[in-house]
């Protein structure tokens, strides 16, 4: 152990620089924890190296902001889906992004990660499930998801993150994209044109907290990466999806209006629209990276009453992205999660 930290030293001394500082800041955190986990002794040159590159960072904000480059991600719809609802008429959804030029940069949130493209060509492919339905999501990112939901007219879209920044850079994208933003929480207030962004840090949320929103989806990508975070997302997805709304109305609108250019998509809609008549569902993208991790998860909601199906293989969507060679969606699931009760 005290050879590679020697070796991690050695690499971080080659990278030492204003614009490597915040990405070698969260490497050295990590490895610190990492070692001090398995009860490990930290070298003395680790701590020295992490403390000289904190102090450098007088301004982490001008820093991550230098780091950031705007991308465009352009979904291309197949042939026959012109008829698609969330299909432009040139058949190409342009949307416009600032993102960070280092998906290791965690802190920030401001990459694009892979499960978020592929819960983004869930929304476009099967539009009726989110339109007129209001949404939340958590650990929104770059706000992808959120600007595929407003595309598709979802009635009320919130975003949600626990980092300040990460919020400051979804803001910006969705203005990017001609989305006006929200920071109140008036669940009465829905207008598809804008979005709600929140600060919601899953540790501190609470019950009372969250009774502001009632959303009927609820979505994530990428956020099973974390097992220290899984009770409090857990926690929290159980709150959203033990709620009930009392307006019969909403749930009416649940069942209206699933219909799909046969041409385009030969899917059955009726299984996945059912849960949202009956209650709350929601859906998550990711990448099982560890088999004990994700099982933890499972164990997790289990425990909360919480019942979850992989959808992978029944509902995958159109693949809108095909020019780009390193999104490989082999690797990634996704499930729908409902409550029990």
């Amino acid at each position: 152990m005290d050879q590679l930290q020697r070796e991690c030293r050695v690499v971080c001394l080659m990278q030492v620089g204003k614009a490597y500082a915040p990405y070698l800041r969260n490497f050295l955190k990590k490895l610190i924890v990492e070692v001090e986990s398995i009860h490990g002794e930290v070298l003395d040159e680790i701590y020295e190296l992490y403390a000289d590159i904190i102090t450098s960072l007088k301004d982490d904000q001008f820093v991550e902001k230098s780091m950031r480059v705007h991308k465009t991600i352009t979904f291309l719809f197949p042939d026959g889906c012109i008829d698609l609802p969330s299909c432009p008429k040139s058949r190409k959804l342009m949307v416009p992004l600032q993102c960070s030029l280092n998906m290791l940069e965690g802190d920030t949130g401001c990459s694009i990660w892979p499960s978020s493209l592929l819960l983004s060509e869930f929304i476009l492919s099967f539009p009726e499930i989110f339109s007129n339905k209001s949404c939340f999501e958590v650990g929104s990112g770059v706000g992808l998801v959120g600007i595929c939901l407003a595309h598709v007219k979802a009635s009320k879209v919130t975003l949600t993150d626990g980092d300040h920044l990460t919020l400051a850079n979804m803001r910006s994208n969705l203005e990017l994209n001609q989305l006006s933003t929200d920071t109140s929480l008036l669940e009465s207030y829905e207008d598809p044109n804008v979005v709600q962004c929140v600060h919601l840090p899953w540790e501190s949320a609470s019950e009372s907290g969250l009774s502001a929103f009632v959303p009927e989806i609820i979505l994530g990508a990428d956020i099973l990466y974390d097992r220290s975070c899984f009770p409090d997302l857990v926690r929290i997805l159980a709150i959203l999806l033990n709620r009930r709304k009392s307006d019969s109305s909403s749930r009416k609108e649940s069942t209206k209006g699933f219909t799909l250019d046969t041409k385009c998509n030969t899917n059955d809609l009726n299984d996945l629209t059912a849960v949202t008549s009956k209650g709350p569902v929601a859906y998550i993208a990711t990448v099982i990276r560890n088999i004990d991790t994700f099982n933890y998860f499972l164990s997790l909601v289990e425990q909360a009453n919480l019942s979850i199906t992989d959808l992978t293989e029944a509902k995958m969507p159109f693949n809108l992205l095909p020019y780009m060679q390193s999104y490989d969606r082999s690797n990634m699931r996704l499930f729908t999660v409902s409550s029990k009760a």
